[in-house]
């Protein structure tokens, strides 16, 4: 019996993410990729992550920020990584608040409470490692944010055993709610700031600045230097949201999310 030959490398990762994104089109439940296609490595589920956003960017514009995700040790346990992951996010994708989405367009509609940064000068791969001093230095605007994601009905008890997938799948992302960025940041105590998140006016979380790696700048460092590892750089006007400080949400139709962060002012999302 004649056995399959494997497809080469390149042409793996470009069918793997086109299977995503067909899966992604036809609304299909989360599911991990065929065993011929899964990423075998790091470097290949970010590659395939590459091809999966080059082709949405055709119709969502093009990669106008990035996420971290898996901040917690027990989050990374969870899904059997043994570091955070980056993801990208797309032009049209980012929204200002007040914000209206409709549910009917996500399968499962995911929201994380998080700070956000608005870049005002380049970090280009060349310039890694990267520091929290030295990013901050690039901070031009900082604002609290509501990630927006599917996780398309996801069975999470299978993540651990497919944990390269979620890398692969862009860490679910659909974009983001941005506050009003404030451009006097620099007073302002970011790892001792307290947040709070309210669906329908009750409190569902509260957490700290510090609460993600310490300081939401050891975060940005963290995606700059994942970047450059890859060889890209993230750039002027880019927006990173560095990771919820709640736990995550799943709003329904009808539901009013807002997520103050003190002097950082407030985000809101209604959803449809």
């Amino acid at each position: 019996m004649r056995t399959k030959r494997p497809k080469p490398r390149l042409e793996r990762i470009e069918h793997a993410a086109e299977w995503l994104f067909q899966a992604h089109n036809r609304r299909e439940r989360f599911a991990p990729l065929p065993p011929e296609l899964a990423p075998q490595s790091l470097e290949e589920a970010y590659a395939i992550q590459g091809e999966f956003v080059g082709m949405r960017a055709r119709t969502l514009g093009s990669v106008a920020g990035y996420k971290i995700a898996l901040t917690t040790p027990a989050m990374r346990k969870m899904v059997g990584l043994d570091d955070s992951a980056a993801g990208a996010m797309l032009e049209k994708t980012l929204l200002r608040s007040p914000a209206l989405v409709r549910a009917v367009d996500y399968m499962r509609l995911l929201v994380e409470f998080e700070i956000a940064v608005e870049l005002a000068e380049d970090l280009p791969a060349v310039g890694a490692p990267y520091t929290r001093e030295r990013v901050e230095q690039a901070v031009g605007a900082v604002m609290p944010a509501l990630e927006l994601a599917d996780d398309r009905d996801a069975d999470y008890g299978i993540l651990a055993a497919n944990s390269l997938m979620l890398i692969a799948d862009n860490g679910w992302n659909e974009g983001a709610v941005l506050g009003a960025p404030l451009r006097d940041w620099r007073g302002v105590d970011l790892a001792a700031l307290r947040c709070v998140a309210t669906i329908n006016g009750e409190e569902v979380g509260a957490g700290h600045g510090r609460d993600v790696m310490g300081h939401p700048f050891e975060a940005l460092a963290w995606v700059a230097n994942n970047l450059a590892a890859r060889g890209l750089g993230l750039w002027r006007s880019d927006v990173v949201i560095t990771g919820s400080l709640v736990t995550s949400k799943f709003p329904k139709a009808g539901d009013v999310v807002r997520f103050s962060a003190g002097p950082l002012g407030e985000v809101s999302l209604h959803v449809d």
